[in-house]
Formats: structure tokens, C-alpha cells, sequence
């Protein structure tokens, strides 16, 4: 099994204030970035429908603004949407003026498709300085990592199982892609993880409870 980066090194987070890098509440909270998308999106809330489980989108703006009737399913389906920048742009190549202009791309999309502003950011590819974290949280916004990701997006099955067998944890917050990249196993990552979920004795909890 090659060896990924499935958490992030437990020291770094002393450096990024007001940031949430595992569930608050000793719940698992499941979260999916870079939708919504053709292919993913109402698959994923049909199953989460069916197991009553609600989660957080990060989506990217263009992607809401592509694809709003996806968008507002989302949020009928009882779910949070996240902002997750308007391009998909990595923040370590942006400065302070251009990630403005992003949050607040982001901002106008969403109010004017959904009617709302998020109140949670992720940066793409999990890549962000400090002095993002002030910049987003002056901007009202709450900085949300994750603690366990199993790359889905790899396309093999095989890597997802390994990275829930080995670091699930009672307070993972886990990300999946709402996205092609992972849309062959999305499906059965989801199952895979809501049965060791399951057999572990562990519960996921809702939005509100894991990001107080």
C-alpha cells in the first residue's frame, strides 16, 4: 500500500488559531469538497437521504453558479454548503487582495443562487497560512479542516478502505469529492464508511453539533 498523508501532523494546528480540525462534539462529521457536480452530487444526497445523515459541502462558486438547481438540493436536502473559493484557486498562490476577491465572488454567487452566505471555508487542497486564517475569520468566516482524508479521488477503492480501517477515529472530521475524480467509488466509500461507523461503536453527528 503506497503511503499517503491520510491526517494532518498533529503539531500544526497550534499555529493556525480559530481553525477546526476535528469534530467538537466526539461525533463524526462528514464533509465533500469541490461540488456540486453532474455526475456525484444527487447521487450522494440520495444516499445520505437514506440514512439521514447531514453533512457540509464546500463547493466552489463557479461550480454553484454552473449548476444552481444541484445547489439549492443541497441545502433543501438539509445540508450546509461551504465556500471553497469561487475558482478552486490555492490560497498560497494568492494575496491578500485576490483572496478578497475570491470570498467575495463566492459571496455574491451564493447569496443571489441560495439566498445565503456561508459561515465555513476549506482552501483547496488543504494548502493555507496563518494569516489566511485572520483574513477569512475578519471576513465571518470559520476555517474547517479535516482530520482524516481517505483520497477518494484516487479512484481505487482499495486506498479508502485502508486509510477508514486504519485512522477513523470517534471525532474524524472526514473529506470525500463531490467530484469525477472520485464519482466511480464515491458511492461505495460512503457505504464502506457508515458500516465501520457502524461496527466501531461510533456516531456522526450533524453539522451543528461537530463545528460549535
Amino acid at each position: 500500500m503506497i503511503k499517503y498523508k491520510y491526517q494532518p501532523p498533529g503539531f500544526i494546528a497550534k499555529f493556525y488559531g480559530n481553525t477546526i480540525w476535528k469534530s467538537t462534539s466526539g461525533k463524526i462529521l462528514i464533509t465533500f469538497d469541490d461540488g456540486p457536480n453532474e455526475k456525484t452530487t444527487l447521487r450522494i444526497l440520495e444516499l445520505l437521504n437514506k440514512v439521514s445523515v447531514k453533512s457540509v459541502f464546500f463547493c466552489v462558486g463557479n461550480n454553484i453558479e454552473k449548476f444552481p438547481g444541484l445547489s439549492n438540493e443541497i441545502v433543501k436536502s438539509g445540508h450546509q454548503i461551504g465556500n471553497h473559493t469561487f475558482n478552486h484557486s490555492g490560497l498560497t498562490g494568492l494575496n491578500k487582495n485576490e483572496l478578497k476577491n475570491e470570498l467575495v465572488h463566492f459571496n455574491k454567487i451564493s447569496e443571489n443562487i441560495l439566498g445565503f452566505v456561508p459561515e465555513y471555508f476549506r482552501p483547496p487542497y488543504g494548502r493555507i497560512f496563518p494569516w489566511h486564517v485572520k483574513l477569512l475569520n475578519g471576513n465571518g468566516l470559520t476555517n474547517v479542516m479535516w482530520s482524516l482524508l481517505p483520497y477518494d479521488y484516487k479512484n481505487d477503492l482499495n486506498i479508502v478502505k485502508f486509510a477508514l480501517n486504519n485512522y477513523l477515529q470517534s471525532n474524524s472530521i472526514i473529506v470525500f469529492h463531490d467530484s469525477n475524480k472520485s464519482a466511480g467509488i464515491i458511492i461505495e466509500s460512503i457505504n464502506y464508511l457508515l458500516e465501520l461507523v457502524d461496527k466501531k461503536g461510533f456516531t456522526i453527528g450533524t453539522p451543528s453539533e461537530c463545528l460549535k
